[in-house]
């Protein structure tokens, strides 16, 4: 058993030197190393780090970019955009109005950023589940508006009700917790 997961281990390390050095290759847009055609990209994390992607469809490599002092190199994200839902979407619905859409597009075309995380929440007033749903019905929806725009979404989530930026015991809050937040990664 040791054997086999030794044999296992320094093919898994062949395998993963292997798609260093056709990262390392200048003309590396796509190689074919060991019989698998591999092509390389850089992958960015929703918090925004990127990693080396080596991916031949079926199985791939990946490993953090990393500065010379070994720390990950990470794009700065800050939140470029918080939409109050209550502006954008009809009471319990994931659809947005046409002038709405537009206006979204503007916004991700105009907005200097690498790429954007779109974060859909609710407040407290329905089930657990029914408020991820919605949420992430929503987030997704801005995420399509911005697809269309032509940029780049790295992540797309909905988290309900368990994100509150305010007291779900008030209206204000209620409302307030009601929103799309867009993060620009720069």
């Amino acid at each position: 058993m040791k054997t086999r997961m030794t044999k296992s281990l320094l093919a898994g390390l062949g395998l993963a030197f292997a798609g260093a050095l056709a990262m390392a290759t200048p003309a590396a847009a796509q190689q074919t190393i060991t019989g698998q055609s591999y092509e390389p990209t850089i992958w960015v994390d929703p918090d925004g780090c990127t990693h080396w992607v080596m991916d031949d469809g079926f199985e791939g490599y990946m490993s953090p970019r990393r500065n010379r002092d070994g720390s990950p190199i990470c794009m700065r994200s800050d939140i470029c955009g918080v939409i109050p839902t209550d502006t954008l979407f009809e009471n319990d619905e994931p659809w947005i109005s046409r002038a709405d859409k537009q206006r979204l597009m503007a916004f991700f075309q105009q907005a200097d950023a690498f790429g954007f995380l779109i974060y859909g929440h609710t407040d407290s007033n329905a089930s657990d589940e029914y408020n991820i749903r919605l949420s992430n019905q929503r987030a997704n929806m801005v995420a399509g508006i911005a697809q269309d725009a032509g940029v780049r979404v790295v992540d797309v989530k909905g988290f309900g009700e368990r994100r509150p930026r305010a007291d779900n015991h008030t209206h204000a809050g209620r409302a307030e917790n009601r929103r799309v937040e867009i993060y620009c990664i720069r």
